[in-house]
């Protein structure tokens, strides 16, 4: 969240000093980069090397600060057609060597004018790669971004830091998720309606189910059980979105409300955190979480390894070796991370619902996962039927 925006836009594309200090002391000088200001958040990292604009747009990034493990950022600039929500969400983007001029047909702008356009406050020249091994050691952490010709001296800097909210305990999606309902049409054939509980989605996710013939309706977090049903839906959606999952107790409950009803239900990301819980198990925050758009998946159903977009700091608490009885049926793990067996997926086995931790609508990323919006298809064909 940006506290403050100092200087006309010429000042601020001189690239006054910054600072980046971390919550457990240590600091990092660069230049600005974006707005110029200050701006607090948790520090997290994400390893694609492609793919920003649609990074810095995903709700699911709200309240922290971005260091990208790639060392050149900005060389596309910016388009119009890449966003995936209206608005950068990002609390602060890092970034080592920032394109000087953007090459791309499809550029409208730079990054860093479209950063300074809507006051997100960055840094850039340091060294990302020393700072990505400090936050995977240490842990994901509070931090501010500091820019400008007159900063605050380090210790003022660090207190304020630290005042900052944690990511943990923090209840965020009714932040970022629409406020009125709205239709997404099906492309071609209507063939199913979905009401899709907006926790944080990102626009290539209802776009990814209108390829497939259905009609979304897309609701407020806020949206009552009644209101899902309202739309006499073939199948639910939950979508990704921020926040801790320890705090979701309202889609939580209208999660459990649809599985009592035995619709057809797909959850992502968040989405898989609120299966999890609905299903009685816990979860936990991550020591650094999965970022980026290169994690090895492997679908425990096929056997098949999937390579997958990834934003996620928190996980479901399942164990991933046996069959679980739910209020609900059975309930296995489907999916696991490789990297570090964090579960990526949960199915029922007596009841049609299902969810992963990651991003099968791949804005960006690889198509690898996209197989999961066919298998939500086939389970409302098989309700159908």
């Amino acid at each position: 969240m940006t506290t403050s925006i100092q200087g006309t836009a010429s000042q601020r594309h001189k690239a006054a000093p910054a600072v980046l200090v971390l919550e457990d002391g240590r600091t990092f000088r660069g230049r600005a980069y974006g707005a110029v200001g200050a701006t607090f958040g948790e520090a997290v990292f994400s390893t694609g090397m492609t793919g920003y604009q649609e990074t810095l747009t995903d709700p699911s990034y709200h309240r922290q600060v971005v260091v990208m493990t790639a060392p050149h950022v900005g060389n596309t600039g910016v388009n119009d057609e890449d966003p995936e929500s209206k608005q950068i969400w990002v609390a602060g983007y890092v970034v080592r060597d920032p394109a000087r001029v953007p090459s791309n047909w499809r550029a409208k702008r730079s990054l860093d004018e479209e950063l300074r356009y809507q006051g997100v406050v960055g840094i850039s020249g340091i060294d990302t790669r020393a700072l990505t091994r400090h936050l995977r050691e240490r842990g994901a952490m509070r931090v501010g971004i500091f820019s400008g010709n007159a900063l605050p001296d380090e210790g003022t800097m660090l207190a304020e830091v630290r005042q900052a909210p944690e990511m943990k305990g923090a209840d965020l999606s009714a932040e970022v998720a629409t406020e009125e309902a709205y239709v997404v049409p099906a492309i071609g054939e209507k063939k199913f309606t979905v009401a899709a509980v907006d926790l944080g989605i990102k626009g290539m996710t209802p776009h990814r189910m209108a390829e497939r013939g259905i009609e979304v309706h897309v609701l407020p977090a806020t949206a009552t059980a009644e209101d899902v049903f309202a739309v006499n839906p073939d199948g639910v959606f939950f979508s990704n979105g921020p926040g801790d999952p320890a705090t979701a107790d309202h889609p939580v409950s209208v999660m459990r409300a649809v599985l009592e009803r035995g619709i057809p239900l797909f959850g992502i990301c968040f989405g898989n955190q609120i299966l999890g819980r609905a299903l009685g198990f816990g979860t936990y925050k991550l020591k650094y979480g999965h970022r980026g758009i290169n994690q090895p998946v492997q679908d425990r159903t096929t056997g098949k390894v999937e390579v997958t977009a990834h934003n996620h700091g928190f996980a479901v608490d399942a164990p991933a070796d046996k069959v679980s009885d739910t209020p609900y049926g059975r309930a296995e793990v489907s999916h696991v991370c490789l990297n570090d067996n964090v579960v990526e997926g949960l199915r029922l086995l007596d009841r049609p619902a299902f969810s992963v931790q990651y991003h099968p609508e791949a804005a960006a990323g690889p198509h690898d996962a996209a197989y999961l919006f066919d298998r939500f298809v086939k389970l409302m064909e098989g309700q159908r039927a």
